[in-house]
């Protein structure tokens, strides 16, 4: 394996391992298949990574690009469905997947995602997290208080976080940073579980003990200090995905041009040479590319849905592994009436014996959401959520309407009129909903993520360090690895946010620890003899 220096000023101090040329690792020529489309660019999924990449493509005047989606539209994780009925009977219309404009930009920095969604008329109502109510097991009870002091603990966390990340100091879980800063709820205090699962596992799809400090508040942090606080939820009825689709069709304009998007086609293998990529796909076509820009989830890879071949290094196959692919269910159910307080948004429940057991509903029937559509969903993530798509629809009805019965003890409550939620983790097109970066994950680590494989590059918000789990983050690395590919099929260098690039994206082979071998002693608790083995 061939190593070379970085040639890009901004990547100076990062390099501090072996950096290696990708496109150099495999030198076979790809089989002659007769089946095969010829192309410039195969982009692998039409999401917001895959749109906004075929979009860069195209900026750059290379109109020689096909994408291939699993579904049978596009949009990726930002999926809709039919629901329910209004008073007119027609079905409403809510989002299974990404539901949220997180971050309305500033005059300073535009989010790319509210941009699209002011430019399509996109309908969304502010999200006012301050309209709660909480309850338990015996009905309302006011723990509202304790949001307060878990935020005060956040900031110091905060702090913490920031200054791990400027000194090159080791990362904590989020658990230990948040225990350091004063906030580590007894496990019977089923009050502050709940709270510390809506200010924390809610947006992570993870529990503390398993996430990033450093990452896991930097993600949020950019985000929300960039692009403004307001989350805006979105309830339109072409759905979420409609800016992708819009945004495609400016590209994909006629008849002749829209043969470059191919809906209804699982890809199965990739064969990724030094002078070309072939995909394969389920119907037994394929496609024959200079290049190929792989949008697949975090949760495709590691599920290996798709067979690489010659298999990925073991340094991106170990980036893959490393990171972890939350789940994040929403479920939905409407009923005759509207028998929970109208002028509420959220009511966090704190069960009296599971932690993040149906611990938030939101309701759509209020004011400027959809209201009169007695329309409620509850959110559950990680262990919950893989419970709930282990069981069947009438099973988790049960449970839920049990819960609300607990909490609106001088209510009846009825069985619901509609009923329905996702299993993320079982749609093979996706397998879970979105990443996050667990304790101890570096950003080399992340960089061997995101690194292309010869001809073969990698986006998607999993590839995104900033933007993690975030739509906007699935954008920014689509439009990059677009715009890198354009560049090298235009043998010029790409400069993205202001910053140059030229060539393969670096990686980091290998990835060193932060123990020094000389430190493995008797000294420090470990068997001098050990170092022999």
């Amino acid at each position: 394996m061939h190593t070379r220096p970085p040639t890009i000023s901004i990547y100076a101090l990062l390099a501090t391992t072996f950096l290696c040329s990708c496109s150099a690792y495999v030198a076979q020529t790809p089989l002659s298949d007769d089946r095969c489309t010829e192309t410039t660019v195969a982009i692998l999924g039409g999401g917001m990574a895959g749109v906004a990449a075929a979009q860069a493509l195209s900026n750059a005047s290379i109109d020689d690009f096909i994408i291939l989606e699993y579904r049978d539209t596009l949009g990726g994780r930002v999926w809709h469905t039919d629901f329910g009925k209004d008073p007119n009977g027609k079905p409403y219309v809510i989002e299974l997947g990404a539901n949220w404009l997180q971050g309305l930009g500033s005059e300073a920095t535009e989010n790319p995602v509210w941009a699209l969604a002011q430019k399509y008329d996109l309908q969304n109502t502010y999200s006012n997290y301050t309209s709660i109510r909480t309850y338990n097991e015996t009905g309302p009870t006011d723990f509202r208080p304790l949001l307060d002091v878990y935020a005060d603990a956040y900031q110091i966390a905060a702090r913490d976080a920031g200054r791990i990340l400027m000194q090159n100091l080791q990362d904590q879980t989020a658990r230990t940073g948040l225990a350091l800063a004063g906030w580590r709820p007894r496990k019977n205090d089923m009050a502050a579980q709940a709270v510390e699962w809506w200010s924390w596992d809610w947006e992570a799809a993870s529990t503390p003990e398993t996430s990033s400090l450093v990452f896991g508040i930097a993600g949020e942090n950019l985000t929300f200090n960039q692009f403004g606080q307001a989350n805006h939820l979105v309830l339109d009825p072409r759905g979420y995905s409609t800016i992708i689709e819009n945004e495609a069709a400016t590209f994909l304009t006629d008849p002749v041009r829209d043969a470059r998007l191919r809906l209804n086609t699982p890809v199965t293998r990739i064969e990724h040479f030094a002078n070309g990529v072939t995909v394969h796909t389920k119907d037994g076509t394929c496609v024959r590319a200079a290049y190929a820009i792989c949008t697949f989830s975090l949760g495709v890879l590691q599920n290996k849905a798709v067979t690489f071949h010659p298999e990925l290094p073991r340094w991106k196959r170990t980036a893959i592994e490393k990171f972890n692919m939350g789940t994040y269910i929403k479920i939905f159910m409407q009923f005759e009436e509207t028998f929970w307080p109208d002028d509420t948004q959220f009511f966090l429940y704190a069960s009296p014996t599971t932690r993040g057991y149906y611990p938030v509903f939101q309701s759509l029937s209020t004011e400027n959401f959809l209201p009169g559509s007695n329309i409620l969903f509850a959110t559950v993530v990680d262990e919950q959520a893989y419970r709930v798509e282990r069981q069947s629809l009438h099973e988790t009805k049960d449970q839920i309407l049990e819960v609300l019965r607990e909490m609106f003890p001088n209510k009846q409550i009825p069985e619901p009129t509609a009923f329905t939620y996702p299993r993320w983790t079982t749609e093979p097109w996706a397998y879970g909903s979105y990443s996050n970066w667990p304790a101890g994950t570096t950003l080399e680590m992340h960089q061997n993520l995101r690194a292309n494989t010869g001809r073969l590059w990698f986006a998607g918000e999993a590839t995104s360090a900033p933007y993690f789990g975030f739509l906007h983050g699935a954008w920014f690395e689509g439009r990059e690895a677009g715009e890198n590919v354009a560049a090298l099929l235009q043998d010029r260098c790409a400069t993205v946010q202001g910053v140059e690039t030229c060539g393969d994206r670096m990686f980091y082979d290998p990835l060193n620890g932060t123990t020094p071998l000389d430190a493995y002693s008797g000294l420090n608790g470990w068997p001098v003899s050990s170092t022999q083995v």
